[in-house]
């Protein structure tokens, strides 16, 4: 390779390996039909909270969001803090993940009144796993949820910014979950 062919070919590289980097948000999202990622974390009170202690005995709503206390997030959890009669009667467990610390979350949880866990992952383990970090490098999750049924397989996967999109899927998806 001639000296100039070979000098565009390592810029063309560093190019390309560094924009993937900057641009990716982590491990590849979850799809319908995929087998949910095995993860574990700390909930609001720091108590552990691992998803295969689920596996067979309940479906678990897991929803990423950006940021505790912000119209969206807030708007989105009221929502689901609505709808738990609905949700616990088709056996859903509903939790919530963001990078907010526990104590964000507790603040958060007395604050609107609600009913369901949330996930503190300061170190975005569980949002690497599901590919629900925004972008590399940021501590945020974009909003995205995931019905994983009994069988620990991934039902349904909303992937939307908008809290609407996100409550109305899953309202429908839940009414198609295989009864108790």
């Amino acid at each position: 390779m001639k000296p100039v062919a070979t000098l565009r070919f390592v810029f063309t590289f560093i190019a390309a390996v560094f924009l993937s980097a900057i641009s990716g948000h982590g491990a590849e999202t979850p799809k319908a039909g995929d087998q949910a990622p095995v993860v574990e974390g700390k909930d609001q009170a720091g108590k552990e909270w691992k998803l295969a202690d689920r596996a067979g005995k309940k479906s678990v709503l897991l929803y990423f969001y950006p940021k505790d206390d912000t119209s969206g997030c807030t708007k989105e959890a009221c929502g689901l803090r609505d709808r738990m009669d609905e949700l616990e009667k088709a056996d859903v467990e509903v939790v919530g993940v963001s990078f907010d610390s526990g104590a964000s979350h507790v603040a958060f949880r007395e604050k609107y009144k609600l009913n369901f866990t949330l996930l503190a992952d300061t170190d975005g383990k569980i949002a690497d796993a599901f590919g629900a970090r925004m972008a590399a490098g940021r501590n945020v999750a974009r909003r995205v949820s995931f019905l994983i049924g009994k069988d620990g397989k991934i039902a349904h996967v909303t992937d939307n910014p908008k809290a609407d999109v996100h409550l109305a899927e899953m309202k429908d998806q839940i009414a198609k979950l295989p009864a108790k």
